[in-house]
């Protein structure tokens, strides 16, 4: 059996194309799976898994525990504001007194960037980022690469623009690294004051008009603006940016071409695209949802699979 090239899910960068390909490939069989009456398979009955979250999380937390019960998996999930975080527990003893109880892997989202990478180096389990700061956020990445290959066959030669909030994004560095890495051309768009200025080191361009990157693009992905991130204003008005950087109808049906709308979610509607776009044909949005899952199962059964 082919297996990833890692032991834990920290982040894009850590991993290879042929990690990349083998994730979609298991998340083609399980894609099937969760399709039938009985959508689960008993492959990790002997497994536990703990998914510690200290920020909040609905769509990404509940993709995880759904796609552990469908592997058969025993789940405990804990919320660091119901815990003794809140005393001044260190994380690595709160994590380790969750091992103790014979945990074999961690799935973790925090605050601070690289807490995933460090926890893989201080403790003995498998462990999977789902959101460090604003740094990545692997699977998020993976099932947007999956849902484009679905909807175009490849990712491969194909055009994606990153619109929006990308300063505080860690789905955009996913995505930047994930789409690269599998041949695909990466444009990002936004206000120059939420765009990184070291950017373009990445092997992407800046193209600040929105008209021109989506004439330009064959998928969108627009991002959420990370109200909780900024401790300034990035923008003038939330009115200003939607006039300037929101996807309606109107500008869609202006194209030439079909493009596909995707977006991480949760959805600012009337900001980043309207009610009209996120419901209508072109949008992926809720593919994305349902192979969230399916790419979720695929890399907690690969990280698995190398647990001794």
């Amino acid at each position: 059996m082919k297996e990833l090239s890692v032991n834990h899910l920290l982040g894009i960068k850590y991993i290879n194309k042929n990690d990349i390909n083998l994730i979609f490939e298991t998340a083609d069989h399980f894609k099937e799976v969760i399709n039938r009456p009985i959508k689960k398979v008993p492959s990790l009955r002997d497994i536990t898994i703990a998914n510690i979250f200290f920020e909040n999380s609905t769509r990404t937390k509940l993709s995880f525990e759904l796609a552990q019960k469908r592997l058969s998996a025993d789940v405990i999930s804990f919320s660091a504001a119901q815990s003794s975080v809140k005393k001044g527990e260190t994380l690595i003893d709160t994590v380790n007194n969750i091992l103790s109880m014979k945990v074999d892997m961690v799935v973790m989202r925090h605050s601070n960037p690289g807490a995933a990478y460090f926890l893989s180096k201080n403790v003995k389990a498998s462990i999977v980022n789902a959101g460090d700061g604003a740094h990545e956020h692997p699977t998020q990445a993976l099932l947007d690469s999956y849902s484009i290959r679905e909807k175009l066959g490849e990712v491969a030669g194909k055009k994606v623009v990153i619109v929006g909030d990308v300063l505080h994004s860690r789905v955009a560095l996913s995505n930047i690294y994930a789409l690269q890495m599998q041949g695909a051309e990466v444009k990002v768009c936004g206000p120059k004051t939420l765009i990184p200025r070291y950017i373009e080191s990445l092997g992407v361009t800046v193209e600040p008009n929105l008209r021109k990157a989506l004439q330009w693009c064959d998928v969108a992905n627009m991002l959420r603006v990370q109200n909780e991130r900024m401790d300034v204003n990035y923008f003038p008005s939330t009115r200003e940016y939607a006039q300037q950087y929101g996807v309606d109808k109107p500008l869609l049906d202006s194209l030439n071409k079909e493009i596909i709308i995707m977006h991480p979610g949760p959805i600012n509607r009337g900001v980043e695209i309207t009610s009209e776009v996120a419901d209508s044909n072109q949008s992926v949005i809720l593919n994305q949802v349902e192979n969230g899952v399916a790419i979720r199962m695929a890399v907690i059964y690969l990280l698995a699979s190398k647990i001794q």
